[in-house]
């Protein structure tokens, strides 16, 4: 199983029950195809950067975006995007493989862990020595040659 990306934009006609009963359809589009659902993300409506025609050729503004991420068997794949290009709610969709995170650790960047003994030493603090106003004015005089 390989792991992919689904997005769909909807019609910005339909009603929010009817785009949530969509997403419902999509889910089980991908579990009837012995897909696993590993993330689902809420719709959201939002406004496209230029005009998409819809399927009776009229240009829409706005969509609704749906999100999924699952994994399937790779042949299964172009099956489910036939059946999500057939609905006419659907502006767009888009599948996309997601490559697996490798985080590849080597000697040189594990974090060194120290012992006891090789803690630094503590430093004490430098005491600060206090001085009085009237010695910053007469060094302030001494300076400006009053």
């Amino acid at each position: 199983m390989k792991n992919y990306e689904i997005t769909v934009l909807l019609s910005p006609d339909i009603s929010d029950e009817e785009v949530k009963a969509y997403q419902q359809k999509v889910q089980t589009l991908i579990t009837e195809n012995a897909g696993i659902i590993t993330e689902t993300q809420s719709p959201l409506r939002r406004r496209l950067g230029y005009p998409i025609k819809d399927s009776a050729g009229l240009k829409k503004r706005g969509a609704y975006s749906l999100s999924l991420s699952f994994s399937m068997e790779p042949d299964k794949i172009e099956s489910l995007d036939k059946k999500m290009k057939a609905e006419d709610e659907v502006l767009r969709s888009m599948i996309v493989y997601k490559k697996p995170i490798t985080i590849r650790i080597t000697p040189e960047f594990t974090p060194k862990i120290l012992k006891e003994t090789e803690l630094p030493a503590k430093t004490e603090k430098i005491k600060e020595k206090k001085v009085e106003l009237k010695e910053i004015e007469k060094k302030l005089d001494e300076i400006l040659g009053e």
